[in-house]
């Protein structure tokens, strides 16, 4: 089963939070507080976010988070690649078949591998935006 985790989530949750409130900066405090979030959970995300340089951050009393980028240009594959998070079905999916002794006679890798490839797509062909938007 594929799930999401809680970075990926509250990461979604955050940039969203942060591109509907563009025209100022967006404080870890606010974002936890406003989302119902763990705010050092949240904060430490947010610091990987602008590290990966998905967000930038501004210092002072008018400090906070801004998106380097439109959301409707952030794909949940950068995001999850930004959090070093995999979308793998099966551990074999996530490298060239090594971890499993059935490699040579596994009558369902290239069926799975299909299926990886589609989900993979999915990843890299929606936006945090189309998220928001239910497309």
């Amino acid at each position: 089963m594929i799930k999401l985790s809680k970075k990926v989530e509250y990461a979604i949750m955050a940039l969203q939070y942060i591109a509907e409130n563009s025209s100022r900066t967006n404080t870890a405090k606010e974002i936890a507080e406003k989302l119902s979030l763990p705010y050092d959970f949240l904060s430490k995300l947010l610091q990987t976010l602008m590290k990966k340089g998905l967000l930038v951050s501004q210092l002072g009393v008018k400090g906070g988070y801004k998106l380097v980028k439109q959301i409707n240009e952030i794909t949940v594959e950068e995001l999850m690649n930004a959090l070093d998070e995999r979308s793998s079905i099966v551990e074999c999916a996530d490298n060239d078949g090594s971890c499993c002794s059935r490699t040579e006679i596994c009558d369902i890798r290239s069926p799975i591998m299909n299926l990886q490839e589609q989900i993979n797509n999915i990843f890299k062909n929606t936006t945090i935006a189309n998220l928001k938007n239910n497309i």
